[in-house]
């Protein structure tokens, strides 16, 4: 599966039309439309915001006032085609006066996209199971030893009333049978999965 690593931005003129393309990393819904929103209000002068998302818990697209199937549509199936998971792409137009017509349009933002991936550091990423173990200050050292004699990753720590780390395990180790023997001890517990880059 394949993402990008950065936000990446792009710029076109069609016919005196501006096409701007930002993409960014994104993995769930809630993730792009936050982004959208922020883009919106960046670029509220502009004649349209046209939207596509592929995320982990769904996907979608919008025309933004555009003829229907002329922009957004485009737009998704450009990121379908390049295999790109995780990955908003909004255009920004600003209209300069000329109609592109629907087939114009529909080229225009496919191309805009497709501009913005070329620019765009493309990297294979993994979706992994995050473990939460929570345990003791006391339990530190034994903790991080059984993180490290099996290779496992540590992807967060929190240092409050108890320990808690989250971990994924990039061999697909079963994490909760290396603690197993620590039981009662130290609480491991499945909380998502997470898309995260190859190594």
């Amino acid at each position: 599966m394949k993402t990008i690593k950065k936000p990446v931005q792009s710029e076109i003129n069609i016919k005196k039309s501006q096409f701007i393309c930002s993409l960014y990393p994104t993995r769930t819904k809630k993730e792009s439309k936050e982004i959208i929103q922020k883009l919106n209000q960046q670029y509220n002068d502009a004649t349209h915001n046209c939207t596509a998302y592929i995320v982990g818990d769904g996907e979608g697209f919008d025309d933004d006032g555009e003829p229907g199937g002329t922009a957004g549509k485009p737009m998704i199936n450009v990121l379908r085609k390049n295999e790109l998971h995780n990955v908003t792409a909004i255009v920004t137009r600003y209209f300069g006066g000329i109609k592109l017509g629907a087939g114009g349009l529909v080229r225009a933002y496919s191309k805009s996209v497709m501009e913005a991936i070329g620019e765009a550091e493309i990297v294979e990423i993994e979706e992994y199971d995050v473990y939460e173990i929570v345990f003791e200050y006391s339990d530190i050292k034994m903790v991080d030893t059984e993180v490290r004699n099996n290779n496992l990753e540590s992807i967060g720590k929190d240092y409050s009333d108890k320990v808690s780390y989250e971990v994924i395990s990039r061999n697909n180790q079963d994490i909760e049978k290396i603690f197993e023997k620590y039981s009662g001890k130290i609480s491991v517990e499945l909380k998502n999965r997470q898309f995260l880059e190859k190594i």
